[in-house]
C-alpha cells in the first residue's frame, strides 16, 4: 500500500462499496434472502466504501499522521463566502438551466421526481444524504485527487477520478426505480464531466472536503425539489460547464490556486 496507495485505494473502495451496492440492488429485486430487513445493515457499507478506504490506506501508509493529514480537508471551512453560494446554490443554477434546456426543446423526462414535502423524515433524509457524500469525497476528492495531481496535471487527475467514479455507481444501474438505468451511458458521463466541478471546488479551496460535501449534497437535495430535467440536457449543459472550466482556468490546475497535490 505504501508503494501503490491511489491502486490500493480503489480495489477497497469498490471492493467494500460494492458489497453494499449488490445487496441493495438484490434486495430490490426481491432476491431472498437479502430482501430481509437484516440484510440491509450491508447497505452502509455502500456510504462508507471510499472513506474507509481512504482511511486504511492512509493508516498503512503513514500511521496516524496519515489519517490526520487526510481529514484536515473535513474542517477546512475559511473559504470565503463565495464558495459557500456556489456549494449550496450552484445546483439549483445548473439544475434550474438544465430545467429550461428540456422544456425549450421538449426534451422526455422518463422517470418523474416525486413531490417533495417538508417532514422528519426529509430531515433525517438529507442528515444522511450528507453523511454518505461526505464518506465519497472523504476518498475521491480527498485522497485520490490529490495524490493523481501530484503525477498528472489537475485535467488528467479528474478524467481518472470522474471515470473511476462513474465506474463505481456500475451495481445502482441495476436497481430497480433508478433514473441512472434508464440512460445509463449518459449517467456516466454527467459523472465524468461534473467531476471538473468538484476539482474546480477542490483546488480553489485549497483542498477543503467540506466544500465539495456541500456541493454533493446539495446537488442531489435539490434535484429532488426541481423535477422536469432531462439526463441528456443535464449532461449537455454538464460538458459545456467542463469546457468552460478547463478554458477559463487552464488544464495545470483547473483553479486561479496552485492545484492540491500530496505524496
Amino acid at each position: 500500500m505504501r508503494k501503490h496507495p491511489v491502486t490500493w485505494f480503489y480495489i477497497l473502495a469498490f471492493g467494500i462499496s460494492w458489497i453494499g451496492m449488490v445487496s441493495v440492488v438484490l434486495a430490490s429485486r426481491d432476491i431472498a434472502p437479502f430482501y430481509r430487513t437484516y440484510f440491509l445493515v450491508l447497505s452502509i457499507f455502500y456510504a462508507i466504501g471510499p472513506a474507509l478506504a481512504a482511511v486504511i490506506v492512509s493508516q498503512v501508509a503513514h500511521g496516524k499522521k496519515g489519517v490526520q493529514n487526510l481529514l484536515k480537508g473535513l474542517i477546512r471551512w475559511r473559504v470565503g463566502l463565495v464558495w459557500y453560494i456556489i456549494a449550496i446554490l450552484g445546483p439549483v443554477v445548473l439544475l434550474i438551466a438544465a430545467q429550461a434546456i428540456t422544456k425549450l426543446l421538449g426534451m422526455p423526462v422518463t422517470i418523474a421526481v416525486p413531490q417533495v414535502v417538508l417532514s422528519p423524515y426529509i430531515i433525517f433524509g438529507v442528515m444522511v444524504n450528507f453523511f454518505a457524500h461526505t464518506c465519497e469525497e472523504i476518498g475521491w476528492r480527498g485522497f485520490a485527487l490529490p495524490r493523481l495531481q501530484k503525477r498528472y496535471n489537475a485535467f488528467i487527475a479528474t478524467l481518472i477520478v470522474g471515470t473511476l467514479w462513474a465506474f463505481w455507481h456500475l451495481p445502482t444501474l441495476f436497481l430497480v426505480g433508478n433514473p441512472m438505468s434508464e440512460y445509463p451511458f449518459i449517467w456516466l458521463l454527467i459523472i465524468v464531466t461534473n467531476a471538473f466541478i468538484y476539482t474546480w471546488i477542490y483546488n480553489s479551496t485549497k483542498g477543503s472536503i467540506l466544500l465539495v460535501a456541500l456541493f454533493h449534497g446539495a446537488l442531489n437535495i435539490w434535484g429532488a425539489f426541481i423535477p422536469g430535467v432531462s439526463p441528456v440536457a443535464y449532461a449537455f449543459l454538464n460538458g459545456a460547464v467542463a469546457i468552460i472550466l478547463v478554458g477559463v482556468f487552464g488544464k495545470a490546475n483547473l483553479s486561479r490556486q496552485k492545484r492540491v497535490c500530496v505524496d
